[in-house]
């Protein structure tokens, strides 16, 4: 690929970067939602002389669909974001706001109700703005009709009232609890000092976002002696007199007293389909010492988030041990690959074809991708570390629970598709996958480039740019049994699909401090659930089984699973072997997260799903089969590249293939 960059390049860098500059003096941010990309815009109005900030969509602020927005260059973009958004629209929307928030304090002022919760309405950067101010309108109004609402619907509101959610974790609640919120980059050594002192304490846990964490921290903790168990979702080693466990956050046993918890990647707050397990571990683990291990970026939502669970906070930042670099010039070709590389793409396809690639230059290569299950990528990244591969190719799933000893991080792209379209990728996103360049002990510094000119050029904006800190409001809620029971109670109402409906629509109205978790996978599948003759406790189980209902071999064994829990019979494990044909490793694939998710269902279903240890067996021999399928391909393309060179007279004139 060539270094020197084209003209029309560099206009349209120049066209970027005016784009760019518009949407900081406007201040402003281009989103997706509802497959359409927009413009969020921020600022204040002063009403009663009271300052409201607002961050949202304006009602004239969609700027086409995808597919539409795709289509126009930089400099079509920049006149439709000026056409749509400038002072005279701002002074549109907040004339809407202004009129907006003088109901809103006209009515508090009327009946003596505190507006903010109804005016925080205007802090929804993806939503648009009438949308919003109707739900401000809603909100004070539920206020306003509080004390007039029918006894039945005030026993609905008491039943899921999450302004109480902390409350509801009533070891952690009645403890004095010590918060230890230990805030840097990657590669600053933020779980050392944590995991000293866990591993000394007399008891304690350790709380992972991945099982592949999990396992690392509890055979870190094994060989210093401690006796832990190991618990996730699929997955149990325990020890008979174990005083420790090393666990995944959703695992959390919120009524075991310990003297010390540690939270990994704490900035997971923030996350819409798992942020909820975090909100869960804060206020409700129950030790006396809570280590927060995360981005720097979390501290505003560690010290509110801890001020209204209650407990003391200190809070340690720590710099990066190793410097991080970025190169003067992209990599430009993979010929110029060195060992210790590791390029990074974003789909499995990409991963599999820029393998395929590298490994055509004569490099041997792990691949490392988030389809893989956790044993299959740390044995990928196993070779890496023993120098079996020189070269690793993955997604950004390495950029958690992998500590691979890269020398330099190549970006093949500064895209990324995010479920509606394809866009740059989030700062903070290309920060922790970079930071795993130069790992400290392994190399005196990290190394980062991207594989052509403007993606270079992308990624050494993005990691200038300053992250901004993590909401300080809005923490993600997930709705346990008991609330879900609790509703029932009080509304007669018996399907899940609706009382989650009704536990969404709540918070929504009702509360500012949390916010409902995403929760569109388990309401689908509590749709059809709903039609089978199971408990509401079964149902709630089955509806968060952790398996992919867009994949349909999968849906169709998790239907047929629930059909033999209804049934009362034993729902048998198939050995999914021999039938990829073609598509063999994506078959492999598929089949592990089969036994995962019957290993899921037989620790907390045992007597319909028996073979529990039959699944982790399975999962564990899939796995190791995928490893070997994806090491056969380096030695299948060892062979390919040494037969050309004999049939020339012996390889002694051909270049060796690197191992």
């Amino acid at each position: 690929m060539s270094e020197n960059l084209p003209e029309s390049a560099g206009t349209a860098q120049t066209e970027a970067t005016a784009l760019t500059d518009y949407l900081t003096a406007q201040r402003a941010t281009l989103v997706t939602t509802d497959g359409s990309y927009a413009v969020s815009v921020f600022g204040e109005i002063i009403v009663a002389k009271r300052v409201v900030p607002y961050h949202l969509v304006p009602d004239a602020g969609f700027l086409g669909k995808v597919s539409k927005w795709r289509k126009l260059d930089v400099s079509e973009r920049l006149a439709l974001l000026q056409e749509r958004w400038n002072d005279a629209a701002r002074d549109k929307l907040e004339a809407q706001l202004m009129q907006c928030a003088e109901v809103i304090m006209s009515t508090a002022r009327q009946y003596e109700l505190d507006p903010s919760s109804a005016l925080h309405a205007f802090i929804a950067k993806y939503e648009i703005a009438r949308l919003r101010c109707t739900l401000a309108l809603d909100r004070i109004e539920a206020a306003k009709f509080k004390h007039a609402e029918n006894r039945q619907a005030e026993r609905t509101h008491n039943a899921v009232n999450l302004s109480l959610y902390p409350e509801s974790f009533v070891t952690a609640h009645g403890m004095q609890r010590h918060f230890i919120a230990v805030l840097g980059p990657t590669n600053s050594g933020k779980t050392h000092a944590a995991m000293e002192h866990l591993a000394k304490a007399r008891s304690g846990a350790y709380l992972a976002p991945l099982r592949l964490l999990a396992l690392e921290n509890y055979h870190r903790l094994l060989d210093a002696g401690v006796a832990v168990s190991l618990i996730t979702g699929e997955q149990r080693k325990l020890h008979p007199d174990a005083t420790h466990v090393a666990s995944t956050v959703e695992m959390l046993n919120p009524n075991r007293p310990i003297d010390v918890a540690v939270i990994d990647e704490i900035q997971l707050l923030d996350d819409p389909d798992r942020g909820a397990a975090w909100t869960a571990a804060v206020c409700g683990v129950p030790a006396k010492t809570v280590y927060l291990l995360g981005a720097l970026e979390a501290r505003e939502a560690i010290e509110s988030l801890v001020k209204r669970v209650g407990g003391t906070l200190e809070v340690r930042e720590l710099q990066r041990k190793s410097p991080l670099e970025m190169e003067k010039q992209p990599l430009g070709s993979l010929k110029n690959l060195k060992p210790g590389d590791v390029l990074i793409a974003f789909s499995r396809r990409e991963v599999l074809n820029w393998r395929d690639q590298v490994m055509a230059e004569g490099w041997a290569v792990s691949a490392i991708y988030g389809n893989l299950s956790p044993e299959v990528r740390q044995a990928q990244a196993e070779r890496f570390i023993e120098g079996e591969t020189k070269i690793v190719v993955g997604t950004d799933a390495i950029g958690m629970g992998l500590n691979t000893p890269a020398r330099r991080v190549i970006f093949t792209t500064a895209n990324k598709w995010d479920g509606y379209a394809e866009g740059i990728l989030a700062p903070a996103l290309a920060k922790q996958i970079a930071g795993r360049a130069g790992r400290y002990g392994e190399h005196a510094a990290g190394f980062v480039c991207g594989l052509d000119f403007n993606t270079h050029k992308i990624i050494g904006a993005l990691l200038k740019q300053k992250l901004e800190q993590l909401p300080d409001t809005g923490f993600y809620v997930a709705p346990n049994l008991d609330y879900l029971e609790q509703i029932s109670s009080a509304t007669g109402e018996t399907r899940l699909h609706a009382l989650l409906e009704l536990f969404t629509k709540h918070i929504n109205v009702h509360d500012e401090f949390f916010l409902p978790a995403n929760l569109s996978d388990q309401m689908d599948k509590a749709k059809w659930l709903d039609a089978l003759k199971l408990s509401l406790a079964d149902r709630y189980t089955l509806s968060l089984c952790p398996i992919s209902t867009k994949i349909p071999m999968l849906e169709r064994a998790l239907q047929d699973w629930a059909k033999c829990r209804a049934d009362k019979r034993k729902a048998p494990l198939l050995r999914m072997e021999g039938m990829g044909g073609k598509n063999e490793l994506q078959y492999l694939e598929d089949t592990c997260k089969l036994y995962s998710a019957y290993a899921w269902l037989g620790y907390r279903m045992p007597e319909t799903f028996p073979d529990e240890d039959l699944a982790q067996m399975l999962m564990q021999s899939t796995s190791e089969k995928i490893d070997r399928f994806l090491a056969q391909r380096n030695t299948q393309q060892r062979r390919e590249r040494r037969e050309p060179q004999a049939k020339r007279g012996g390889g002694s004139f051909g270049r060796k293939p690197r191992r």
